[in-house]
């Protein structure tokens, strides 16, 4: 290849990031492949160790794929990149998206939901011998709400809300630089608890696995009818038993589902195949991270908050395999 082809063919990769060549062009007969963005959050939080999987998993799957993690601040900064198209795909939690597709505080985005990941139970975490036993026997204590840009925060928010209590005055609230800093806090006792949410999520998994164990913290069954009075958004959903070291009995809790979210341009042809490549290879991606159990089709059009917000590329996938109509 001429040296001036190749800086025309980078200029072209630079102007379109989704049509990068596979290959140094071997023979003319490369198969060209995709190169796709896809921001997390901060080291240490649920969102890395997921985007890192889903893309180990896309990319074996399908050879034309390259999906690029990148580590964010989270989903509050997730949102934006979108919609600046500096991502192409990213993790986005259930409270953020719900706002942002609400219009909530800002303009609704127009930005398309690729898939539904996984439910997130949101609670607190606090060592095994420490004297909490409520969420009320928190108030006044120092208590790590998680990454500063992740959705963490604004899940707790609502449901504190909702027992008429606010984060930022009835608790001394600590927000992370790094999801991956809360369990050590909580270990030597900088912050009384650390609070988290879904199944398998690294925070409580290292807390629980910690020499002084856990205790988990979640609303009572009267809490979360109070909580849903006032925020309906909020499903109740459960953590079953087993989900972290010595966690011998389910927790039921309340809360919603994060997503995968594209930005509003993604070509319909991509999001088909990428549809199409995620959900053929289902059973190898809940093999290998058990909160991708929850990454299917079903889950995406049940958690969805109005079916138009899945990518149509997306819906054109679902109709052929007969999951919506």
């Amino acid at each position: 290849m001429k040296f001036a082809s190749i800086i025309l063919l980078g200029a072209a990769l630079l102007a379109n990031p989704l049509a990068s060549p596979a290959a140094a062009q071997t023979g003319g007969n490369a198969i060209p492949t995709t190169t796709i963005s896809l921001g997390t959050a901060t080291p240490g939080g649920g969102f890395p160790l997921y985007g890192n999987a889903f893309a180990e998993v896309m990319n074996a799957a399908d050879s034309t794929l390259t999906i690029v993690p990148r580590n964010t601040k989270g989903s509050n900064e997730n949102i934006p990149l979108l919609e600046k198209g500096e991502l192409d795909l990213a993790l986005v939690a259930g409270e953020p998206a719900y706002e942002a597709f609400a219009g909530i505080g800002r303009a609704p985005v127009r930005l398309k939901i690729l898939t539904a990941i996984y439910s997130n139970p949101g609670m607190f975490v606090v060592r095994a011998d420490s004297p909490y036993k409520t969420i009320r026997d928190l108030v006044g204590q120092p208590v790590a709400f998680g990454a500063k840009g992740s959705g963490l925060p604004i899940l707790a928010r609502y449901v504190l809300d909702g027992l008429g209590l606010k984060q930022d005055e009835d608790f001394k609230a600590i927000y992370l630089d790094r999801a991956g800093d809360g369990p050590a806090m909580v270990e030597d006792g900088r912050v009384a608890a650390l609070w988290g949410a879904g199944i398998g999520w690294p925070g409580f998994a290292a807390v629980a696995s910690s020499p002084s164990g856990a205790r988990f913290i979640a609303p009572s069954t009267e809490e979360i009818a109070r909580i849903r009075a006032k925020h309906s958004f909020l499903k109740p959903l459960t953590v079953p038993a087993g989900s972290y070291p010595k966690q011998s009995e389910p927790i039921a809790s309340l809360g919603s589902w994060s997503f995968v979210l594209t930005r509003e341009d993604l070509p319909d042809d991509v999001a088909y195949r990428l549809a199409k490549t995620l959900h053929g290879a289902e059973a190898v991606f809940c093999k290998k991270l058990a909160q991708a159990c929850e990454t299917t089709a079903a889950n995406t059009v049940a958690a969805a908050p109005k079916p138009e917000l899945i990518h149509p590329g997306v819906m054109k996938y679902f109709r052929e395999i007969g999951v919506v109509k």
